[in-house]
């Protein structure tokens, strides 16, 4: 099976690093325009000049803040006025870590507006063209925790899950004009994410961060964490032509890790 994504437009948020980088990479080798997004522009920038563009490709970045709905909300605006995208993937950076005795109101309204209100608005910029092209690919970077909540991400358990229930009744509504919608339940990665929780743990428990990581390679089947390269695989298989009878699912990516059915 060949995957190309020759010809295409792609908006992939929180690409300055981690899983949003190697997504973005994995776009870009495919064939597809890639825009890159996240607020660290000297990072951007040295992306962008490492994308192939051996297809005909041009890439470029936005600088946002994910934590200021409304600054965003411009920058993003000012971009779709613009520019159109056949493929968007909702990624920012998670809340604060935290369990539910640790969190108050605000706390959650602030985890609202990055995992929700950033999702919601930034795909309904995207769905116009979207809907006039009669095809498009949303991608919705959620989490494992919406099925087996981790006691330490309340905010992130709690809002990541009404993002995957509304990507299922999104999917319902533009099915029609060939757009799919899908969501990744993302597991266990080596980025700068996975450290910065595995250093709060280890100080809470008072174990080195190597015992925590050691402790999380046990709880997962394959026995190791995942490398983002092989998220980007999955996103570039949903983002294809191939993948166009996948949509309104919740797809686990964690080598085994969900329990549940």
């Amino acid at each position: 099976m060949n995957i190309t994504l020759k010809g295409k437009t792609a908006l992939v948020g929180g690409s300055s690093g981690g899983i949003g980088k190697a997504v973005a990479i994995q776009l870009a080798e495919s064939g597809a325009s890639v825009t890159l997004m996240s607020h660290s522009e000297a990072k951007l920038e040295s992306i962008v000049a490492e994308l192939p563009t051996n297809q005909g490709q041009t890439h470029q970045y936005v600088v946002v803040d994910f934590s200021d709905f409304e600054g965003y909300k411009t920058k993003i605006s000012s971009y779709f006025d613009s520019n159109s995208v056949d493929i968007l993937v909702n990624n920012t950076q998670g809340p604060d870590a935290g369990n539910t005795l640790e969190k108050q109101v605000p706390d959650y309204q602030e985890a609202f507006d990055l995992l929700f209100k950033i999702v919601v608005f930034t795909t309904e910029l995207a769905l116009k063209h979207m809907i006039e092209n009669n095809w498009g690919r949303i991608i919705n970077a959620a989490s494992v925790s919406v099925k087996e909540p981790l006691s330490y991400l309340a905010l992130s358990n709690t809002i990541r899950a009404a993002v995957v229930t509304w990507a299922k009744s999104l999917a319902s509504d533009v099915g029609e004009y060939n757009i799919t919608v899908n969501s990744i339940l993302t597991g266990y990665f080596d980025t700068d994410r996975i450290h910065q929780l595995n250093a709060k743990k280890a100080e809470q428990q008072g174990i080195s961060q190597a015992d925590v990581r050691s402790d999380m390679e046990a709880k997962v089947p394959v026995k190791r964490i995942g490398d983002p390269k092989e998220y980007g695989y999955l996103v570039a298989f949903l983002a294809s032509e191939q993948a166009a009878f996948i949509t309104g699912t919740q797809i686990p990516i964690d080598g085994g890790l969900l329990k549940s059915l």
